[in-house]
């Protein structure tokens, strides 16, 4: 009885495990099929490149998002899946990088340098992926045992990255500012809960006088 309860829910981790490691795939796949079919609209370059950047987007709050969802809500089994999903945010992160080079420069440099030099957006995206590659490169539990506190140290850049990011996608708004400021928002409260679980001062009773 007691084996077959183990095992059971050893199944249902295990297939919950699978279901959050296919979930982030979706979104490309569908690209791809997209792409294949034609059906990506007029400019087809623009909507793979800001695709892709939007689900990183997504993808990095999602990441942010795990741990006061865990707190607030006692569900500790996300924790497991913050890695994932911060690995996931640098994997779109990098396909948009490429999306953008492929597509809307060539692959030429002179291209590439004067984007880097006339366009801020550019700069504060390139910078958000810099810092992003560190924290993927050393999300292993090898090398969280290695650094020690360094560890999250480091990791605390994901706060810098994720207002980086936010800033390349404000800087690229054409009209309507409205997405912008959806996700500007939640990023708000992603931070700020944190910032308030931090400073909160605890509450003391009155001491009782003898």
């Amino acid at each position: 009885m007691v084996l077959t309860e183990v095992t059971g829910r050893r199944m249902k981790s295990h297939a919950r495990w699978w279901l959050v490691f296919l979930l982030p795939m979706l979104p490309l796949v569908w690209l791809v099929d997209r792409a294949l079919a034609l059906d990506l609209g007029a400019d087809p370059a623009q909507a793979i490149v800001q695709f892709t950047g939007i689900w990183t987007l997504r993808l990095l709050w999602i990441t942010l998002a795990i741990t006061p969802l865990r707190r607030i809500f006692h569900w500790g089994w996300l924790q497991r899946y913050r890695r994932m999903m911060g690995l996931y945010a640098l994997f779109y992160a990098i396909v948009h990088l490429l999306a953008f080079a492929t597509f809307i420069l060539g692959w030429r440099p002179d291209l590439l340098l004067r984007e880097l030099s006339e366009r801020p957006y550019i700069i504060v995206g390139t910078l958000a992926l810099l810092l992003l590659i560190p924290l993927g490169v050393t999300s292993t539990r090898g090398m969280q045992r290695r650094l020690g506190p360094k560890w999250a140290k480091l990791h605390r850049l994901v706060y810098l990255i994720a207002l980086l990011a936010m800033l390349h996608f404000i800087w690229q708004i054409r009209s309507s500012f409205q997405e912008q400021l959806i996700y500007g928002l939640i990023l708000a409260w992603l931070l700020g809960y944190r910032l308030w679980k931090r400073h909160r001062a605890p509450v003391r009773k009155p001491s009782r006088m003898a």
